[in-house]
């Protein structure tokens, strides 16, 4: 048997792309999507009626920025709706990366991304909003969380970030550990880690102790892999969204996959809770540096992409 179906057993898989012939390759439950894997999809001739029923859409603008914005959003959501044919769960849409310090601005994002969903018959249920996980994107995810409006809270690196996600009610985080491995690697001089030893598998370990011990709700996926190795090493986390590279690699590999994480055992576990405020968290994300410099430079990575995707809109309209 694949690990693949061997690790389904243990964790609700979910493909990480946003290239729908891709999805339908695997059989994942849910599938995330982001700036960047939205602009790669945007330019393959296969995906173009995507696009050009977004530009369609747009005409309903009045600025050429006002038609831009409802481009962009449409493109977002058209992807989202492909992908919704092919999973039975959830797709994960993102708030434009710009608005990642602005709380009202995260707001007004999701409720336009909602409503373009909703209008097409797609109940928020279905629908998971992708927030950074700074302060202020927490802040919105408390507000949208209130209104049924279930977030999932990206590019997160650290405890005082998974904390303050859960403290807000946040349906679901994604801690990323391939990029936490990045960091290390180049910090540290080494060009691997023993996959148990791997500081993103630790890091996602941590935040799934905490959250079990705690006896927290909301769900943990683990994101950015770069090797399999680190993608078995955290069998048994809530979900684990994986490229198709890595997914192939797991279907095509043959094998037992134990659980690693493990909620029982995590509640006998001696561990502390931490509280956190507005001070505690800028602190604590200020006190890691591979925590900080991930975060921010995943932002302005994110944010560089829709500017290509607008971009690349702007010429087609």
């Amino acid at each position: 048997m694949g690990k693949l179906e061997e690790l389904q057993k243990l964790t609700t898989i979910v493909a990480d792309t946003g290239e729908i012939e891709e999805i339908k390759k695997f059989t994942p439950t849910d599938a995330t999507t982001n700036p960047s894997l939205i602009f790669k999809a945007s330019s393959l001739p296969e995906y173009q009626f995507l696009i050009k029923d977004a530009i369609e859409y747009s005409r309903k603008g009045g600025s050429k920025e006002e038609k831009l914005k409802l481009a962009l959003d449409k493109v977002f959501v058209n992807f989202g709706l492909e992908i919704l044919k092919i999973v039975p769960g959830r797709v994960s849409t993102e708030v434009d990366a710009r608005l990642s310090f602005d709380v009202s601005g995260s707001i007004e994002k999701a409720h336009a991304l909602i409503d373009l969903y909703e209008s097409a018959g797609i109940g928020r249920e279905r629908i998971l909003i992708k927030l950074a996980s700074t302060w202020e994107g927490i802040q919105a995810a408390e507000v949208l969380e209130k209104e049924e409006i279930h977030c999932n809270m990206t590019l997160m690196f650290s405890m005082p970030q998974a904390i303050g996600c859960a403290d807000a009610g946040a349906t679901l985080i994604s801690p990323f550990v391939g990029r936490i491995f990045d960091w290390f690697k180049k910090a540290e001089g080494k060009e691997s880690y023993p996959s148990h030893e791997d500081p993103g598998v630790l890091s996602v370990t941590e935040i799934f102790n905490y959250y079990k011990k705690m006896g927290i709700n909301t769900q943990i996926m683990g994101a950015s892999f770069r090797n399999t190795g680190e993608i078995l090493e955290l069998a048994g986390c809530d979900l684990l969204t994986i490229a198709p590279p890595l997914l192939k690699e797991l279907e095509t590999t043959e094998g037992a996959v134990p659980r690693k994480l493990d909620p029982e055992k995590a509640k006998e576990l001696d561990i502390k809770p931490i509280k956190i405020d507005e001070k505690t968290f800028h602190w604590m994300l200020c006190d890691n540096a591979m925590a900080t410099e991930k975060l921010y430079e995943g932002i302005r990575n994110f944010a560089k992409d829709i500017v290509k995707l607008e971009k690349h809109l702007e010429q087609m309209m």
